[in-house]
């Protein structure tokens, strides 16, 4: 795969607060990859030194081949969303999305069927006469795309540009955001702190923590198989269970049960980390099987349609599931059983990394 973005050992700091630490990342051409964290990561540093608002302190930058470390942002040629609309009130919606046209000194005439064909892709050509105080918030945001798509490039950056929509005008978004991607045949990159959102446009996600990619690659790969703790833990809806355990030889013993652990290496840490995420969470499990059982507290129950979302105490350890209604009904507060599968416990040692995996 052709490389589009290039981050070779960026360093970012303002005053002593260390922002962006020895980042090395690759970002696909054609790929609509994710940059996922927790909020105050460093996510918005990263965008903004790749669009040239910042300069690093350390390392380089290259784009299309080319070190565009020092490079003015004119001179990167990208399509840049901002998180907020930040929208010309006295500009019409047309003005508004040709306004990086008009910069280029590209004239009307010609801007006119670019900033169409742009406001056609987001559904928004009917409001091309309107100033933005006529617009509800989602039609904002799609001017916003709109004005950011505009430009004649590959490379396309979106810093969390969904937040503060409601779901629904979010997920007709995912599906624009994507036929975009498509239609274009260039590199989307998207800033966001949202598991959900994560899940539903990645192509390919980086994970990144306290200023530090700690997981990159396919999405269905890392969802899978994720190699990090904070990987683990955040990328799911809900957050996964993780709780303390202690590994002697092949046995981790944990609050819950004990159970065998396949370990990738030969020697681990005896203090881990045991993660389970809520789908993996059966409750009111049937007789016999592999399953591990456990009793637990019924505490809450949250109906989200075809599933629910049940608050758990097992333990002293507060627990989340995800149960479809088929599966167990309608289930009361109270006392329960519940049971999980030993393979679907992920183990990691205090460096956050994974050493394996629980088995029968």
């Amino acid at each position: 795969m052709d490389v589009a973005v290039e981050f070779r050992g960026v360093s970012k700091s303002y005053g002593r607060a260390v922002i962006v630490q020895d980042l090395n990342l690759s970002i696909y051409a054609n790929t609509f990859t994710v940059i996922f964290g927790a909020p105050a990561c460093g996510k918005s540093t990263v965008l903004r030194l790749l669009t040239g608002l910042d300069k690093p302190d350390h390392g380089e930058i290259w784009m299309r081949g080319q070190n565009v470390t020092r490079a003015a942002p004119g001179q990167r040629n990208i399509g840049y969303v901002p998180q907020s609309f930040a929208l010309y009130p006295h500009y019409s919606v047309f003005d508004n999305i040709a306004y990086p046209l008009k910069l280029m000194g590209v004239s009307t005439r010609d801007a006119t069927p670019v900033v169409q064909r742009a406001a056609e892709q987001l559904k928004i050509s009917h409001l091309l006469g309107k100033k933005p105080d006529q617009l509800s918030g989602g039609e904002k945001q799609r001017v916003a795309i709109a004005r950011g798509i505009v430009k004649n490039t590959n490379i396309f950056v979106l810093d969390d540009p969904l937040t503060g929509l409601d779901f629904k005008l979010r997920e007709q978004l995912f599906d624009d955001l994507r036929q975009m991607r498509a239609a274009l045949g260039a590199a989307f990159i998207y800033t966001t702190s949202d598991a959900l959102e994560t899940l539903m446009l990645a192509e390919r996600v980086s994970v990144l923590d306290a200023g530090r990619i700690v997981e990159v690659g396919e999405l269905e790969t890392v969802y899978a198989q994720p190699q990090h703790v904070r990987t683990m833990k955040l990328l799911g809806f809900p957050e996964a269970n993780l709780f303390s355990g202690t590994l002697d030889g092949g046995l981790c013993r944990t609050p819950l049960f004990d159970f065998r652990a396949a370990l990738v290496n030969g020697s681990a840490p005896t203090e881990v980390s045991v993660a389970v995420r809520p789908q993996d969470i059966v409750i009111n499990p049937p007789a016999g099987g592999t399953l591990k059982t456990f009793p637990a507290d019924i505490v809450l129950v949250e109906d989200i349609g075809g599933e629910m979302v049940v608050y758990l105490e097992a333990a002293g350890l507060p627990l989340t599931a995800v149960v479809r209604h088929s599966d167990i009904g309608d289930p009361s507060e109270g006392r329960t059983t519940a049971a999980i599968d030993p393979k679907r416990l992920f183990l990691y040692g205090p460096n956050g990394s994974s050493i394996g995996q629980g088995a029968h």
